[in-house]
């Protein structure tokens, strides 16, 4: 987790800073942080879209600039042809519902998260794909 950790610093969100790696066979083989898509201005130099339409934490995922670090792990692995079936995913937050379908469907097998999120269903969606989900 001390790697994730290191992973979020990167994250060019105003709102918060989240970081994912995905670990194979004991390896790192992919590291996301949450920010939007290459090559675009970063919210932390235009400001954030979500805090000027006043949208809460865990609602209206649509309505942002930023990618979440899960898929950017996915993401990157995907890049680099490297296959994420059977990984676990290290995160400094529980993924939202919309990252839990990407990372139920790239086969991970395990997550591992520090703090909580505001999305009941992304937990019932792990449970119901008998994906394990572990704060720690």
């Amino acid at each position: 987790m001390g790697i994730t950790a290191l992973v979020a610093e990167r994250s060019t969100c105003a709102r918060r800073q989240v970081g994912a790696i995905l670990v194979l066979d004991k390896r790192i083989v992919s590291t996301g942080y949450n920010g939007v898509p290459s090559g675009l201005a970063h919210c932390l130099d235009i400001g954030c879209l979500r805090e000027k339409m006043g949208i809460p934490s865990g609602e209206r995922h649509e309505l942002c600039r930023g990618l979440h670090a899960e898929q950017n792990a996915i993401i990157q692995a995907a890049t680099h042809g490297v296959s994420v079936s059977g990984a676990v995913l290290y995160c400094t937050n529980m993924p939202c519902v919309i990252c839990a379908k990407m990372l139920i469907n790239s086969g991970v097998r395990e997550i591992y998260y520090r703090e909580g999120y505001a999305d009941d269903l992304s937990e019932e969606m792990f449970k119901d794909a008998d994906v394990p989900l572990k704060r720690i």
